[in-house]
């Protein structure tokens, strides 16, 4: 019966935010507080959304950070180098523009942080992009796609979860499937080239006199705002950030407060300034910030009433005996919808390790159905529970519902070519 609600409840918020008749932030409040009700949890619903909302308070917390912070280095010109070098390589062609942008996604991905990748590639290319007339859903499709696929990195999260949850080592899980991770970036790349083959027939290439569109948002009030001659420093401490980040020096909320405090003091000194920049990122902050924790509220409901694991254990009882030797293969299908509509945590420490001990009923190894589980990241990203998704969408300012409707399909398209990569090169069993 929780398996029935809890695949009712998805459904239900799928259809609503997709065909646009709530806003993903509303459905997340109140489609799980509805079939929590309906499954007779009503007075645990309180604690549940609590519990919900203490669990993705740091990620809020962080985003919120992270906000300021690029949003403080963007406004002091960090990123105009960056334009000016990539407005003289594409040249206002929508292809070599899209291709741009999917390398540089891949690359800033290295550093395994979705957050961090979003704000630097969305704040370096959506000038150009909204210059030339091409659509900035496309540059948030593509990001995330790229995201997808470098969110195997084992300091990117999954990959150490697995490890952990399959007591394995990086040699056995992380290390055997890079050659799908390159097989993805390259569907990615594809992916982009058809994206911008798509608007260069829209759009055509657009003539652009790339010094002037260096100094696109040199109004009066902007060009005071520049500090051409804090780049080095501002460089200096967004690579130290970045390190810090990859190493875990301190958890990564701590150190986009402290960047953003060290970025905002030396950048704007004057209170009076430092009030204005912040105020002026307070609506992006605010939408992204409110729907992280009302994601919270979804998740904890989910978790709370136990619907997930009911949804888990439904999904492996209904696999056919005859298809146990085909289960590295099953699990990397799973891993799609699976982590699509549940957190890592409760995918890799609740539903991996069932989906381990049914694998070994059938002789096969856990490593492989630890790396098979890693194959529907890609899919992932496009959760409605992925805090850093909201980031992206509001930063190019679309509607989630659509942005879903748009890049699912090639999200999936990632995730089979990881798959047909991993199954050729017998990293996983077929």
């Amino acid at each position: 019966m929780l398996a029935i609600l809890g695949f009712l409840m998805i459904l239900t918020f799928m259809v609503l935010i997709m065909s646009g008749r709530l806003s993903a932030m509303i459905a997340l409040i109140i489609i799980p507080i509805v079939f929590a009700v309906l499954g007779g949890f009503g007075s645990e619903i309180g604690p549940m959304m609590l519990e919900g909302i203490k669990s993705v308070a740091p990620t809020g917390i962080m985003i919120l950070f992270a906000i300021l912070y690029f949003g403080t280095l963007i406004d002091a010109g960090v990123f105009d180098p960056i334009i000016k070098t990539i407005l003289k390589v594409v040249k206002g062609d929508p292809v070599k523009i899209a291709i741009g942008t999917a390398i540089l996604a891949l690359l800033i991905s290295l550093d395994g942080d979705g957050t961090t990748t979003y704000m630097i590639t969305i704040s370096a290319m959506l000038p150009l992009y909204k210059r030339i007339g091409m659509k900035p859903i496309v540059l948030a499709g593509i990001a995330v796609s790229a995201s997808g696929v470098m969110n195997l990195l084992p300091w990117g999260g999954p990959t150490a979860r697995v490890m952990s949850a399959l007591n394995l080592e990086m040699s056995e899980v992380f290390t055997p499937v890079i050659p799908a991770m390159v097989g993805g970036a390259l569907f990615v790349l594809f992916m982009a080239f058809v994206l911008g083959k798509q608007e260069r027939k829209r759009i055509g290439i657009i003539e652009v006199d790339f010094q002037a569109m260096a100094q696109m948002a040199a109004t009066a009030d902007d060009a005071a705002l520049k500090r051409p001659k804090l780049i080095i420093f501002n460089y200096a401490l967004t690579i130290a950030l970045l390190v810090a980040l990859i190493t875990e020096l301190f958890p990564p909320v701590a150190l986009f407060m402290l960047g953003f405090a060290i970025a905002i003091t030396v950048n704007y000194p004057k209170i009076k300034d430092q009030k204005e920049r912040v105020a002026n990122y307070a609506d992006n902050a605010l939408s992204v910030v409110s729907m992280v924790f009302a994601a919270g509220i979804f998740t904890g409901i989910l978790s709370g009433t136990a619907m997930v694991d009911a949804m888990a254990d439904s999904v492996i009882h209904f696999i056919p005996d005859a298809m146990g030797s085909h289960f590295a293969v099953i699990t990397a299908i799973l891993s799609a919808p699976f982590t699509f509509f549940m957190s890592n945590d409760a995918f890799y420490y609740g539903v991996l390790p069932l989906l381990a001990k049914a694998g070994a009923v059938y002789g096969i190894d856990p490593a492989l159905i630890g790396r098979a589980s890693l194959l529907g990241l890609p899919v992932h990203l496009l959760s409605p529970l992925v805090p850093s998704t909201y980031l992206l969408v509001g930063m190019v300012g679309e509607d989630f519902g659509k942005f879903q409707r748009i890049f699912l399909k090639w999200s999936f398209g990632s995730t089979l070519v990881m798959i047909v990569v991993c199954v050729l090169l017998g990293i996983i069993p077929l």
